[in-house]
């Protein structure tokens, strides 16, 4: 008998590649997808439109997770300690509206709730958050390529140098919400 309760939550917090590779790793999570939402540009945008900046979307990541093993407030404390939310519009090297920090909520609940969990990380802040939260709009699919991008490309330079630091921070502040490696 399956008792999964399955829910989504999306968000952005720079680029896309970081993001999915935090959320794999959590305890509950079921699916990672890298994509692109919060613009206004007709039709699918690519991954070049998006880094043009002129579209208006952001790189974001889609979480399927299981609400009965982590909850839709961990997910967001999860992704408010693992980049920089007080950055406008930029993420370390990356710079645009497209790296901005969002909560794109599905339902009035994850709204309030969003808003909840900002209020209760912003002490640990010395500069004011700059977390959007905004309603999703149409979720775009990233390209083949973008999707398991840390799994499948460790030994890149970006990997070693941005996401293996963050995947490491995320592992020391939140072991209890770790998936355990079978072996």
């Amino acid at each position: 008998m399956d008792n999964k309760k399955l829910e989504t939550a999306t968000v952005g917090g720079g680029c896309f590649w970081c993001v999915e590779a935090i959320f794999q790793e959590v305890k509950g999570v079921q699916k990672v997808i890298s994509g692109y939402t919060g613009g206004n540009a007709p039709g699918k945008p690519t991954y070049r439109e998006v880094c043009s900046g002129l579209t208006g979307h952001a790189e974001v990541v889609q979480i399927t997770y299981d609400a009965n093993i982590i909850s839709y407030e961990d997910i967001l404390v999860i992704f408010m300690t693992s980049h920089d939310p007080t950055a406008l519009n930029r993420q370390g090297a990356d710079i645009g509206t497209q790296y901005r920090s969002v909560i794109y909520y599905h339902n009035e609940t994850q709204k309030e709730i969003a808003g909840l969990v900002l209020k209760e990380v912003a002490p640990y802040y010395e500069e004011a958050i700059v977390t959007e939260i905004s309603p999703l709009g149409t979720f775009y699919e990233a390209e083949e390529y973008h999707q398991n991008y840390y799994r499948n490309n460790q030994s890149q330079g970006y990997c070693s140098a941005v996401i293996s630091p963050k995947l490491s921070k995320l592992r020391k502040m939140h072991a209890d919400k770790i998936k355990r490696t079978k072996v």
